[in-house]
This record gives C-alpha cells, structure tokens and sequence, in this order.
C-alpha cells in the first residue's frame, strides 16, 4: 500500500482539528444553555395572571346577567382588575395571551369558577371569588422576590377591597403557602419580623393577639429589614397620635368608637414592633413629643379625612415592609397592609388600585394617587391640640 504523501497528511490534521474544535464549540454552548436558570418569578406571575383572567371571565359573567343592574361599578373594579393584570404581565414572555379587552356581555359558554371551584353566578359569589383570590395571593408570598411579594400584597388587598365593595365581608384567611425552594435571603435573612397574630402587621380592625413576640434571642436584623421595621414603628408612633387628634373631634357616636378600637390596634401595632426591634438587638425609635398635623382638623370631617389620611399612608409602610422581610415571614406585613387599606375605606378614603405601591398608582386612575392637597405625613414637630 502506497504510503500517504505529506500534503494529505496535513491537511487530515488539519480538519481533525477543525472538527474538534467544532465539537468542542457545540459542547460550550449547550453548557452554557444548561446553565441559565429560569426566573423564579415566572410561575408566581402566571399563577397572579391566570387568576385575573379567571375573575375577568366572572365579572364578564355576572356583567351579562343578574349584575346588569350595577354594570357601572362592576366595570369600574373590573378595569382596576385590567391594571392587576398587566403588572403582573410586565414581566412574563411577550407570548403572554392577552386578557379580555372588555366586558361585552358575550359571557363564556361555560361559567367560570371561582378559586374553590364554586361557579360564579352572582355579585355575592363575585365577591367571595375576590377574596378567595385574595388569600390565594398571599400564598406566593413566600415564593416570590421582594418587589414581586410587595406588588401581590397591594394587589390581594385590592381585591379585598373588592370583595367588601361587593359585599363580601368574610375575613380574608392566611392560606397555606405554596411550596419554595429556600433561597439566600430566605436562609441567610434574620428573623424576628412580624410572623405571629401579635406581631405588629396585624390587622388594623382589630388589636393583634397570639403567643408573643420573637425571642430575646433572636438573629440580628438584616439592615433592610432593621429599617423598614423601624419606620413601621415610626409610622405607628405617628398614627396612635394622629388617633387621639381623631378621637378628640368625633362625637360620641360609632365613629368615635371606631376610632378607639383603631387607637388600640394602632398601640398594640405600635408596641408590638417596639419588642421585636428590641427583641432582635436593635434600639426601638422613640416617639416624637409632638407631631405636625397635614392639614387643619376642626371638627369630625376633618377627623374622618385624617384617620383615612393615616390608613393610606400605612399602606405605604407596610408594602415596604413586605419587600424589606425574609421570604417567609411577609404574609403578616401584607396583612397589616390590606387592614389599613380596609380601614381607609371605611374612613372614606378613595380606594386604590394598587394600595401602598406609588409607583403602580401614578399610572393609574387619579384617586389611586396622593391626595390633591399635597399633603405626606404626620411628621415630627410642634404637637396639634388635641
């Protein structure tokens, strides 16, 4: 056999090492591609889509049939329901299907069922269907980054305020969380945010109650968590004052009494921080000797405007909070946060489309924003009489 000349020698070389390069090319790119990791936040975003579009296709439903007679409000919560939609679309693949455009009264052919799987026929049922969702948003909490957990507490306490609108004043109940993979802030975050009924992101309806706050030995704070918990103290400092201005200029009527028992969830908020900051070695923020009022109160008006200024501005506190904790210990915040904006409401405030989330708000209708008068806070300063 004729040995091979020295040219076919080389260039067999040569494309052995074209071929190896290749190969070795190829396997690159199918490691690299093995190791991008999904968005932990995309089966929590099409978990909150799915269940909008369920109750877009119920108020569809009832809008076509017996909630004829209350079409306006029941449009008005279904466009806030639109809003909820697309935020939580912002972030998912632009092959996301669309919700309904509007509700044309062309109702599906089957009747949509609510989270329990009970059909919905009726604005009752439509009601129970928002506060269900509700609850089923607290559970992904825990499974969800921070601005993502604080964007489902505004919006579950949205649809609490729609349940209430409908007429649905069943409490909304914590849920079993959905299963999540622990995650580096979940595991390395310290403890000792509000995770009981005591802690201080209880409801606003009624004072907290449980087995007490976190050990004098527990984990130090994260700073993030040391921050927004301390200006959740300061916030409930400013807001038990605020109570006593309130109080002063009701008269002696229900609405006094309701202000005493937000007076005394506000305390119990207030001193239920106060051990947990101490509890995890911080030093609790002191209340202000005096607090500068935002606006003139005279008389019980004014007092149901601030009491409904200083539930707002709670929202704000608490959606913060949700972010600021670790993964699992958010459903309380998120709790306290739908309490202010219920008792807003009751006060009289103009509900929100996305209560204690600003930036969500600016874009929507203009009561979900500040309020005309440009005014913020209660802040510390020369004390109002009371």
């Amino acid at each position: 056999m004729q040995a091979p000349r020295r040219r076919t020698v080389l260039t067999l070389g040569l494309l052995a090492a074209a071929a190896l390069l290749t190969a070795c090319t190829g396997t690159h790119h199918e490691d690299t591609g093995e190791q991008r990791q999904p968005d932990p936040d995309t089966p929590v975003r099409s978990r909150a889509v799915a269940a909008t579009d369920a109750l877009l296709a119920a108020y569809d439903t009832v809008l076509a049939g017996p909630g004829a007679a209350q079409a306006a409000q029941l449009q008005s919560l279904r466009a806030e329901l639109l809003q909820h939609r697309a935020a939580f679309a912002a972030g998912l693949p632009s092959a996301s299907p669309s919700a309904p455009a509007s509700a044309s009264g062309s109702a599906s052919a089957s009747v949509p069922a609510g989270p329990t799987g009970v059909p919905v026929t009726t604005v009752a049922a439509l009601g129970a269907a928002e506060r269900q969702t509700a609850e089923a948003r607290l559970a992904d909490l825990p499974a969800a980054s921070p601005d993502l957990a604080r964007l489902l507490a505004s919006v579950s306490a949205a649809d609490a305020l729609h349940a209430a609108a409908l007429g649905d004043t069943t409490p909304v109940t914590d849920p079993a969380p959905a299963p999540v993979a622990p995650s580096p802030s979940a595991t390395t975050a310290a403890t000792g945010s509000p995770g009981s009924a005591d802690s201080p992101s209880a409801a606003a309806s009624a004072p907290p109650t449980g087995p007490g706050s976190p050990s004098p030995s527990a984990t130090p704070l994260t700073t993030e968590a040391a921050t927004a918990l301390q200006g959740a103290l300061s916030a409930e400092h400013a807001a038990v004052y605020g109570y006593g201005v309130v109080g002063a200029r009701l008269p002696d009527d229900q609405q006094r009494a309701d202000a005493r028992t937000a007076y005394a969830a506000h305390e119990a908020r207030r001193d239920s921080l106060h051990r947990e900051l101490a509890g995890a070695g911080a030093t609790p923020g002191a209340a202000a000797a005096g607090y500068q009022l935002p606006f003139p109160v005279g008389d019980a008006a004014g007092a149901a405007k601030l009491a409904g200024h200083i539930e707002t501005r709670l929202t704000d506190v608490y959606a913060n909070l949700v972010a600021a904790l670790p993964a699992r210990q958010r459903t309380a915040a998120a709790n306290a946060l739908r309490g202010s904006a219920l008792q807003a409401r009751r006060w009289g405030a103009a509900p929100a489309a996305f209560p204690g989330v600003p930036e969500q708000a600016a874009t929507a209708t203009p009561s979900a924003t500040a309020p005309a008068d440009g005014s913020t806070s209660l802040t510390p300063g020369p004390s109002a009489t009371r």
